[in-house]
């Protein structure tokens, strides 16, 4: 491709909404342009480059013994409502009607429609196992897009769903995906982790995560420096770090003014904020709920709603009037003499002598004692995973890292094929329902990631799997005939070999040329410059930006091998 014909509208300044390294080289470089808030037009080079990962991933699906299908975007809210998920989707599902007043929605994911699709069509355990996928693009009403395409309203996903006669063959189907996985993910040059994943609003019972290790990435992910262990933030389990056990004091209110916070409760009455219960206080689907942690840590949201089998959209915190309502006070409510669902975390419960509101103005109890001063349903753990926290049933200290979700495995089981009333015959001609497992690749989100793992001050710097072209021959000026001779005789012979490569042969002054070339990316450059007549050409790759002086054959050669052992 000729730069001069190529559509590419690159920017010299940095846009002023693009917060993260890949948000702004894409839009710089002229791959992206956004439409609207969390919506992005593809252009030319930033298209290639997703069509790239689709083929990689297609391969790995197809070895992987995977059928790709493609389903609409547009799904009846029919099987939505079968499922039960219609209504507790939550407000990131785009929903429509028809001229007819038919519902819909523009689908966020596809557990249902894949399915009914197999439930209106397989009937015998001999059609079994089944995998099928697709490339499609999703939508989802983000509340706050952000991070360019890493976290859009409309983005590209494969999605598939594996459909078993039993748990055992399931383990078998998900261990399949999983090296597939490993495989796609291995081939975009990422660096990521594996880890234990929260199934959330998927369902099922077991899932694992695949995240591109990033500074700029919106997960935290925690592991064992053994490599053992390892899981999402919101997965982590916490071994609670319980204060020495005391002798049962007699419970005694007292006055607190103007301590509402646990940091002014533990100063105010020289108690270890280990030992205050912090409320937090919710309204659950429409009804108040009261939690107790200790009052050092923090409430892990992800490990209440599983607790719950709520939406997370169907939790929010309860404003003064509600609180006053249930009969507390902003500030001093406890689990004490309150008619109302109260959630403990179990390690409140192995604790003597706490400190807990007295829910009245300016009042807490202290030497409170679970069961014998007040009660309600413990949960075994409800708590944020921390620095310095131990990793349970070892010695090992949790590490930390941030990173990108770039694909993700569920044992769904038999949670959607129930719903659905989806069933096979077995061998013995008796109904039994499939199990399922579902499988997720962020295509879109995998350009962020591999361009925040890839990237210097001027601009990105491509793998070549993955470039939008595998290399660049830049005719320093055109005028000089040459320089253009020797330029157009590379590009051509670069083409016959197969070599997907780009021609600068614009007359733009050269200093635009190297800056561009930095900016969008080519992994394998060839500048002929004033030893052009000589046969002399630059060599340089866009990692190393180190030029050699070479003749025009072995840079051909060089870039041939490059590819070859990419």
């Amino acid at each position: 491709m000729r730069l001069s014909k190529l559509y590419m509208p690159t920017l010299r300044e940095d846009p002023q909404d693009a917060e993260i390294a890949s948000h702004k080289f894409l839009l710089r470089a002229g791959m992206i342009r956004k439409t609207a808030s969390g919506i992005y037009t593809y252009l030319p080079l930033g298209y290639r480059t997703i069509r790239k990962i689709e083929n990689i991933v297609r391969e790995e699906m197809d070895n992987a013994g995977a059928m790709e299908i493609l389903m609409s975007a547009i799904q009846p809210a029919e099987i939505w409502r079968e499922s039960g998920r219609w209504n507790k989707f939550g407000p990131e599902m785009f929903k429509l009607k028809d001229r007819n007043d038919r519902e819909f929605c523009l689908g966020p994911t596809a557990e249902e429609y894949f399915t009914t699709l197999i439930r209106d069509e397989v009937k015998s355990y001999k059609d079994l196992p089944l995998n099928l996928y697709q490339i499609q693009t999703k939508y989802r009403d983000e509340k706050r897009p952000r991070f360019g395409i890493n976290r859009a309203r409309e983005f590209s996903m494969k999605d598939a769903y594996t459909f078993d006669t039993s748990e055992e063959n399931l383990d078998i189907s998900y261990m399949n995906m999983y090296r597939a996985y490993e495989n796609i993910f291995d081939r975009l040059h990422l660096d990521y982790k594996i880890v234990e994943g929260d199934n959330g609003a998927m369902g099922g019972n077991e899932s694992h995560e695949f995240i591109a290790l990033s500074e700029t990435g919106e997960g935290v992910i925690v592991y064992s420096p053994s490599g053992k262990f390892g899981a999402t933030e919101e997965k982590a389990p916490v071994e609670y770090s319980l204060p020495e056990k005391e002798e049962e004091k007699e419970i005694e209110k007292v006055h607190t003014p103007n301590a509402k916070t646990i940091e002014e409760v533990g100063e105010f009455l020289k108690v270890d904020k280990k030992k205050c219960a912090k409320a937090i206080d919710l309204m659950v689907e429409g009804k108040p709920v009261l939690v107790f942690i200790p009052g050092d840590r923090e409430l892990n949201i992800a490990k209440l709603v599983s607790l719950l089998e709520v939406p997370e959209h169907e939790i929010r915190m309860m404003d003064d009037e509600e609180i006053v309502k249930i009969g507390s006070h902003p500030g001093y409510t406890g689990p004490k003499d309150i008619d109302t669902r109260v959630i403990i975390d179990k390690s409140l419960t192995l604790m003597n002598n706490l400190v807990i509101g007295a829910n009245e103005d300016e009042y807490h109890y202290i030497n409170a004692n679970y069961k014998r001063d007040f009660d309600g349903e413990v949960a075994e753990d409800l708590l944020l995973v921390e620095d310095g926290d131990i990793i349970p049933g070892t010695s090992e200290k949790y590490e930390f890292a941030r990173g990108i979700e770039v694909g993700n495995i569920f044992k769904l089981g038999t949670k959607y094929s129930k719903a659905l009333n989806a069933t096979f015959l077995d061998e013995d001609g008796k109904e039994q329902y499939f199990v399922m497992g579902s499988y997720g690749v962020g295509i879109t989100r995998s350009v962020t990631a591999i361009i925040e793992q890839n990237h210097d001050d001027n601009g990105i710097i491509w793998p070549i799997a993955v470039a939008p072209y595998q290399a660049i021959v830049t005719i320093v000026n055109v005028k000089d005939n040459a320089q253009r001779e020797l330029g157009e005789r590379i590009y051509k012979d670069l083409k016959k070999k197969g070599v997907e490569v780009l021609l600068d042969d614009r007359r733009d002054r050269a200093g635009v040329k190297f800056k561009d070339r930095d900016l969008i990316g080519i992994p394998l450059r060839i500048t002929c410059g004033k030893k052009s007549k000589d046969n002399i050409v630059e060599y340089s790759t866009r990692r190393e930006m180190e030029n050699s002086d070479i003749t025009a054959g072995e840079a051909i050669t060089n870039i041939l091998e490059e590819i070859k052992n990419m």
